[in-house]
């Protein structure tokens, strides 16, 4: 694997980035010491935001380089960004249905995954944006990963670098949706905090998946760009965006989405 620009080696810039989106995560649990009750308009707001910044990340950040690298794909450089994506919505479909949880502001009968109602309702919560932190991971390890097998290394560092910022930005509020409920259903603050950290755990493993995967098996690249694009998109799509329609606040939440998505694009377009 060769060294990329600032001497750093793919694998180490993929931990130092996925790092820091786990820290931005526990940035955003720590709101949890500011405050005594839960904002739903605020939390509806910024999880808006977040859903705008990862739909704008699914396609400049990984669907445009996966179309890009596909140019000489026989049946047409469409084909890997199409396959891929839908394979990320299933991939994530299989989370959904299998890991236990409870989307924020759902109703007790609507828990899902394996064994749901065996569950504490505050642990389903900590699933639930654990799996929302799984393609993310997965598409910060896949944009380092193409360093190894692209032509243009700088260029494609400065992409993932720019990822990796827009999910950090939006991992901000996605650590508030875990322990601003948290506390809300009693649990204390420093508990609340330390779940809602901890949700972001899987980044970096989950980075550490996508990077091997792309290290050893170079042509999927398109692939799996496109597949983490897809996963992202399920996510948001399935839960992010739904969960800020419940309380009244849906006009400015959609507002704050495209406020999160025109940020993301300027990002990408600017420094990526």
């Amino acid at each position: 694997m060769i060294d990329t620009f600032m001497g750093f080696d793919p694998w180490l810039q993929a931990l130092v980035a996925t790092l820091f989106t786990w820290t931005m995560t526990g940035l955003g649990a720590a709101v949890v010491f500011l405050t005594r009750e839960v904002n739903d308009k605020f939390l509806d707001m910024m999880l808006g935001f977040a859903g705008g910044v990862m739909i704008a990340a699914s396609f400049w950040s990984l669907l445009a380089p996966a179309i890009e690298n596909s140019q000489n794909n026989p049946i047409g450089e469409w084909f890997p960004a199409a396959v891929g994506f839908l394979l990320g919505g299933l991939f994530i479909y299989g989370f959904d249905k299998l890991i236990p949880h409870a989307h924020r502001n759902s109703p007790e009968s609507r828990m899902e995954g394996w064994r749901a109602e065996r569950k504490r309702r505050s642990t389903l919560l900590v699933f639930s944006l654990t799996l929302h932190n799984i393609p993310e991971g997965l598409a910060i390890g896949i944009a380092f990963g193409a360093l190894a097998s692209n032509a243009d290394p700088a260029a494609v560092a400065a992409g993932a670098a720019t990822l990796a910022l827009g999910i950090g930005i939006q991992n901000i509020p996605e650590g508030m949706a875990v322990s601003m409920p948290l506390r809300g259903e009693g649990m204390s603050r420093t508990k609340s905090f330390f779940f809602g950290w901890m949700s972001g755990i899987v980044e970096p493993m989950a980075a550490v998946i996508g990077i091997i995967a792309i290290s050893f098996m170079s042509p999927v690249l398109p692939y799996a760009l496109a597949l983490a694009a897809g996963a992202m998109i399920f996510v948001v799509v399935e839960e992010v965006i739904p969960s800020t329609q419940k309380n009244g606040h849906s006009d400015i939440a959609v507002m704050c989405l495209m406020l999160g998505f025109t940020l993301m694009m300027i990002l990408d377009v600017a420094l990526g």
